[in-house]
């Protein structure tokens, strides 16, 4: 890991960051994918947090970046909380599973902390995260809606105890709405690849579907 440079995405690095995220996600989830479209318009969105837009660097390679957006906790009390939530995560196939992917997470994490932020609240498969300190969100009474506790949905406390003594809804940013049509005719302008099945999908689809009983 001493070689790898990790710094904020510039704007000549964009084409380079969606390239690289089509070919994370292609068939990972379903056939063919569209997060490199999300990560393309993520970058006007309100929520965005251009701080902790970050790409990893190998040998002067863009192997993995990183997008985060604001999003929120409402209280039974009342209170809204501003949490993080990030997606697209993308690393480079030929990169993956070599420690890359948790050097540029453990880096975010302590720069949002930095940033101030208490929480991350994030769609995820729960192998993947658990092992960097994330938790059910049933443990944090995180709920979409009450009683609903998404099997995927994912909660780390950047400062100990920030959730403590609440009962919170997760208002996910409306950067993850778009429209699918927009996403196939922005995909037109990338090498095409073969749309397929992987058993990864089966997963997604268990995990997308599935919750943690009240």
């Amino acid at each position: 890991m001493n070689d790898l440079i990790i710094r904020n995405e510039h704007p000549d690095d964009y084409r380079a960051v969606e390239d690289l995220t089509k070919l994370a996600f292609w068939n990972v989830n379903f056939p063919g994918c569209d997060e490199h479209y999300l990560a393309h318009i993520l970058r006007s969105h309100e929520d965005f947090v251009p701080e902790l837009d970050l790409i990893a660097e190998l040998d002067g390679k863009i192997i993995a970046n990183i997008m985060y957006t604001r999003s929120r906790l409402r209280g039974a009390d009342g209170t809204v909380k501003t949490v993080l939530t990030f997606g697209p995560l993308s690393v480079l196939p030929e990169y993956q599973r070599r420690g890359y992917g948790k050097a540029l997470l453990e880096h975010s994490f302590n720069k949002a902390a930095e940033l101030g932020y208490e929480a991350i609240v994030i769609f995820g498969n729960p192998e993947n995260y658990i092992p960097r300190g994330f938790k059910s969100c049933k443990k944090y009474n995180v709920a979409l809606s009450e009683g609903v506790y998404p099997v995927a949905l994912l909660v780390k406390e950047l400062r100990e105890g920030a959730l403590y003594g609440n009962e919170w809804i997760f208002e996910e940013s409306s950067a993850y709405e778009f429209d699918q049509a927009a996403a196939a005719e922005f995909d037109k302008d990338f090498p095409q690849m073969e749309k397929g099945w992987l058993p990864s999908q089966e997963l997604f689809y268990i995990y997308s579907r599935s919750r943690v009983s009240r």
